[in-house]
């Protein structure tokens, strides 16, 4: 029986992969012999690009390509470098994301809609723009949260931006289905890496107290969900939500 995990000859792209969840997944593929494509937003510091160039000395001869997936016409300019470079893209994961906590009452407009722009917005953008590229059989991964079906306190833009996922994700299964390419989500609860890092330790002890499994997850698992999504294994599944929160949200 053939390996379910060899992505030999696929094209994986993943947004905001140069650190936390995005780069985890990138060398997760890469290890199973994908050939991936790194995808990181500029920055004043040039943290990202460091991070993304060191990532890349990680991966057998990968693509990194700077791109802020907010704007159309940089995301026109990835998906055509893809296509020049390997003549096509076979799974999409939209990982790209930022947050910005603050109750309703103080937050700012555009403190809500930089969330949404680049969360939802961006996820969208990075669809419609990977569409004239994607081979038939791909896999779009789209990044959600739990957030998004509870609605946490502080987070009416990120909640907002995660729920708008789930339903652009039903939406695109819809549509993509007739190149048959799959389209599913991915919402993690809390895990021990990247934006949860910031959150006060007093603040993950109350959570822990409401997640069935008494732990944060680990990145691996949420990977392992990715690699699960984009396989064969999963070839009639779309549409679909996969929670994986330690049984934190079991709607």
């Amino acid at each position: 029986m053939a390996n379910p995990l060899d992505f030999t000859g696929k094209v994986v792209l993943v947004t905001g992969s140069s650190r936390g969840i995005g780069a985890e997944m990138i060398k997760a593929f890469g290890a199973h012999d994908a050939q991936c494509v790194v995808n990181y937003v500029a920055d004043a510091q040039g943290q990202n690009k460091t991070d993304a160039m060191n990532l890349a000395n990680e991966l057998i001869e990968p693509l990194v390509i700077e791109c802020d997936v907010t704007q159309p016409q940089q995301v026109e300019t990835m998906m055509k470098l893809i296509q020049d470079r390997h003549g096509g893209l076979d799974i999409l994961i939209n990982n790209s994301g930022i947050i910005g906590d603050r109750t309703i009452k103080k937050m700012s407009i555009d403190e809500f809609e930089s969330v949404i722009r680049v969360n939802l917005t961006g996820t969208f953008i990075v669809t419609q723009k990977a569409a004239a590229i994607l081979r038939s059989g791909g896999r779009i991964i789209n990044m959600s949260s739990v957030s998004g079906q509870m609605g946490l306190f502080g987070q009416a833009n990120y909640s907002s931006s995660k729920a708008g996922i789930i339903a652009l994700t039903k939406v695109s299964a819809r549509e993509f289905a007739r190149q048959n390419i799959t389209v599913n989500a991915i919402a993690p609860g809390f895990i021990d890496v990247g934006m949860s890092k910031g959150v006060p330790e007093e603040t993950i002890q109350s959570f822990i107290k409401q997640i069935p499994l008494g732990r944060l997850g680990d990145v691996s698992e949420i990977v392992s969900a990715a690699l699960f999504l984009a396989s064969p294994m999963a070839s009639y599944i779309t549409g679909h939500v996969l929670n994986v929160n330690g049984g934190f949200y079991m709607g």
